[in-house]
C-alpha cells in the first residue's frame, strides 16, 4: 500500500504510549493498534482530526504517500 502511517513516530516524538492516545481519542487500543500497523483499510476524518488535536500535528505528519516503483517495459518488440 503506498500510504505510510507515521504514528509510531509521532508516539515517540510526544513520549505517549499507545494506549494513552486511545484513551484520549476515544477509540480501543485494538483499533488504534492496527491503524499503526499499516493494516488499517479506512479512517474517518474525526478519528484524524482527533488524532492530530492530541498529538499536536499535522495530517500529513501522520500520513505520508510513497508511490509505488513501476517496473519499465522494454519498447523493443
Amino acid at each position: 500500500m503506498p500510504l505510510i502511517v507515521n504514528l509510531d513516530v509521532m508516539l515517540a516524538r510526544r513520549k505517549m504510549r499507545l494506549n494513552d492516545l486511545a484513551e484520549k481519542v476515544g477509540i480501543t487500543p485494538q483499533n488504534l493498534s492496527v491503524l499503526k500497523t499499516g493494516r488499517a483499510r479506512a479512517i474517518r476524518f474525526s478519528t484524524l482530526d482527533k488524532l492530530c488535536e492530541v498529538l499536536e500535528c499535522q495530517p500529513g505528519d501522520l500520513l505520508a504517500f510513497e508511490a509505488p516503483a513501476t517496473s519499465k517495459k522494454s519498447d523493443a518488440a
